[in-house]
């Protein structure tokens, strides 16, 4: 008898069907000589602190280094501590049993770092020593099923993902663990985190914010003309920015009473505008927050929804490309989106038998090509899921298109002593870019047609206006551009030698990245303001505190990543990486615990309810000491969290001050006062208007 074992039960299910085994069983499916079982995503990890000896938070007892590190069954929060999650606990009891009176194992969890990691620690934590292969398949269709269990691998193939993944699960306990309690320990009040990749993945967003708010802007002033030439009207634009406006007034007059801008300068160039690539995970992300306003975290949900009902193939990717032998396979692709409404008319169009092979690069495919629809035509979507589908399936036809034809022709005009430019793009094979109709990328260099013109002509001024600008500050982080300053951290380090090494090489990986902002989103140091991701007073003060540590470099966790990579690829032992790790953790333990940080001094109030105990004041609740009591108070109301003045206010006198831009559950902004009766109850009152509970 084989076992299976899949990464969940809805993946396990799709494979138990076709493998025949059919008969339902608490916890698996057994027929045709299979069991198929699943786990829930981790259900051993490793040991915490106090599974070690180590309870609470104690000075004396930082650095933890375990050796070795122990695994445990899942845990989840219960009260004031963790226990063993009585699910996990089941289903791995079920795996027990299943793995003892097997012949061989199959792992079928997903392919990749983590669903390498969750099979190898399970095995692990049971002790078990059957033999396994490895199912490597990039979409649950069952072509790409039933193909790879026609050819699994050898289970030591993957014994170099298995190391990294454990590499970078190791590093995440040791920094982690030690450093958020060093600092916890360090500020004597409140709880903060700091991680491995999430404090970096901070001090950008702070750094960027910073950078924001300190800049001078400036004004200047361009002037702007119209010409008209052969029925064409087209603009050009000053090369001088003046720098103030009685300037730019004498200007303009001067270049009105003159009339004709003389023509000095063309150049014309042709240029091939090569199609993109595949969707990798992290473009698909930055695409869909641009274009859909879908956070990181969204995207991967609904791609991860869209492979798992086998309409995509495998979405935490990390490569743009497809791999020589898969080239056959895109044409009968491009027939499937023939078979749809939206996609039958674009696909009519192709040359099908002179498709671009730029996608084509066996070395550039790691883990997993490039994202792709498969064989199965899309029914019963979401709006989002059919969004992100068709932004998939677009991105196919146009990798696979001709080069887009461009004819760009720079011109430079006098008037008096000024020099005018102008751009002018003119579509002669539009190519790839005919598939979606954008000619251009978010309004940059939009096309422009020029008349025919050669040095020395004259052009008459038909207009001619002052234009007023400032110089724009480094913008706060959108999503996108935070998955593309993560993707590329190491482009950005200053030394060159260290860049060239680090070069391509982020921080996360394309699975991790929308988890890490959303960790620091729930933390609070983060929030959303509009589309932009900006630090809150919270976030600020850790990066103040940390942001001249190696905790908080980029270079350091890019080189991280780099080292994670050669493990994987066999190039480096785990043993030197988890060596370097352990000191790091050991200094960056000492130098947070050194510190000296400033707690805003809370109040103390009494229970409104039983009138006799003291509040816990914490950084999300406000909680009676008297457990029988049981009085809670959540700080964050309707997207607006309550200062120490207003929650004391509340308290004592019953009423906070205006608090503004709350958000309702329709997603409605409204402000309101916050009132409490005479037993704790809260309640809002509007600005004139009556109380509402």
């Amino acid at each position: 008898m084989k076992v299976v074992i899949a990464e969940k039960p809805s993946v396990a299910r799709e494979i138990a069907i076709l493998l025949g085994a059919t008969e339902k069983k608490e916890g698996y499916l057994t027929g045709n000589g299979y069991q198929v079982t699943w786990a829930f995503g981790h259900l051993v990890s490793l040991a915490m602190p106090e599974d070690y000896g180590v309870n609470g938070f104690q000075r004396e007892t930082l650095p933890v280094l375990p050796n070795p590190f122990l695994l445990t069954v899942r845990k989840v929060k219960k009260d004031k501590s963790y226990v063993r999650d009585l699910g996990a606990l089941k289903q791995l009891n079920v795996i027990d049993q299943l793995f003892k009176n097997c012949e061989s194992i199959v792992v079928a969890t997903d392919a990749g770092r983590e669903g390498e990691l969750i099979f190898r620690y399970i095995y692990e934590y049971l002790n078990c020593s059957k033999p396994f292969e490895r199912l490597w398949i990039s979409s649950l269709t069952e072509k790409a099923i039933l193909n790879g269990f026609n050819n699994l691998n050898p289970g030591k193939d993957f014994d170099g993902l298995h190391q990294a993944a454990v590499g970078r699960s190791r590093a995440d306990w040791l920094v982690g663990i030690n450093a958020s309690q060093a600092l916890t320990i360090a500020s004597g009040g409140g709880i903060y985190s700091l991680g491995r990749v999430q404090t970096p993945t901070l001090a950008l967003i702070c750094k960027r914010f910073l950078e924001n708010k300190s800049y001078v802007i400036k004004q200047y002033w361009q002037i702007e003309l119209e010409h008209r030439k052969e029925f064409t009207d087209f603009k050009s634009l000053s090369t001088i920015k003046l720098e103030g406006s009685k300037q730019a007034d004498d200007a303009l007059k001067s270049l009105q009473r003159h009339g004709t801008a003389l023509v000095i300068g063309i150049e014309t160039k042709t240029v091939n505008e090569q199609p993109p690539l595949l969707f990798d995970l992290t473009a698909l992300q930055k695409e869909a927050n641009i274009k859909l306003n879908l956070t990181a975290e969204e995207t991967l949900n609904i791609a991860q929804s869209l492979y798992e009902k086998k309409f995509i193939s495998y979405p935490r990717t990390g490569s743009k490309y497809i791999p020589e032998d898969m080239w056959g396979e895109i044409s009968k692709l491009i027939w499937i989106l023939e078979e749809t409404q939206k996609f039958k008319g674009v696909v009519a169009k192709m040359k099908i038998g002179r498709l671009n092979k730029r996608i084509v690069n066996d070395l550039k495919v790691t883990d997993h090509h490039g994202l792709l629809i498969t064989h199965k035509v899309p029914s019963a979507l979401s709006a989002k899921e059919k969004a992100i589908y068709e932004m998939i399936a677009y991105r196919l036809l146009e990798t696979v298109s001709p080069v887009c034809t461009k004819e760009i022709t720079n011109l430079v005009l006098q008037v008096l002593h000024y020099d005018f430019e102008l751009k002018g793009i003119k579509i002669i094979d539009a190519g790839w870019r005919a598939i979606n109709g954008s000619f251009s990328d978010q309004g940059k260099d939009p096309i422009q047609d020029l008349p025919e013109l050669k040095i020395g002509d004259e052009v008459k001024i038909k207009a001619a206006r002052i234009l007023e600008n400032k110089t724009k500050p480094p913008a706060p982080y959108t999503e996108a551009s935070l998955l593309s300053a993560m993707e590329n951290a190491g482009n950005k380090i200053g030394n060159e030698e260290e860049r060239k090494v680090l070069q391509g090489t982020g921080i996360g990986t394309p699975a991790t990245r929308a988890a890490i902002i959303e960790t620091i989103l729930k933390l609070e140091y983060v929030k959303r303001d509009k589309k932009s991701l900006v630090p809150s007073d919270k976030g600020l003060k850790v990066y103040e505190l940390v942001k001249d540590m190696k905790i908080s470099n980029v270079k350091m966790t890019s080189e991280w990543e780099l080292a994670l990579q050669k493990i994987e690829n066999k190039e480096a032992d785990i043993a030197t990486f988890q060596k370097k790790i352990e000191a790091f953790t050991i200094t960056i333990t000492q130098e947070l615990l050194v510190l000296s940080i400033e707690v805003e001094k809370q109040p103390e109030l009494i229970c409104p309810k039983c009138k006799a105990q003291k509040l816990a004041i914490r950084d999300k609740l406000v909680k009676c000491k008297d457990e029988n009591c049981n009085w809670v108070q959540f700080r964050n109301i309707c997207g607006v969290k309550l200062s120490l003045v207003d929650l004391e206010a509340l308290i004592t006198k019953g009423k906070t001050s205006l608090l503004k831009g709350m958000v309702s559950k329709s997603g409605k902004k409204f402000d309101a006062f916050i009132v409490m009766n005479e037993v704790g109850e809260t309640s809002f009152v509007f600005p004139d208007r009556k109380k509402k509970k």
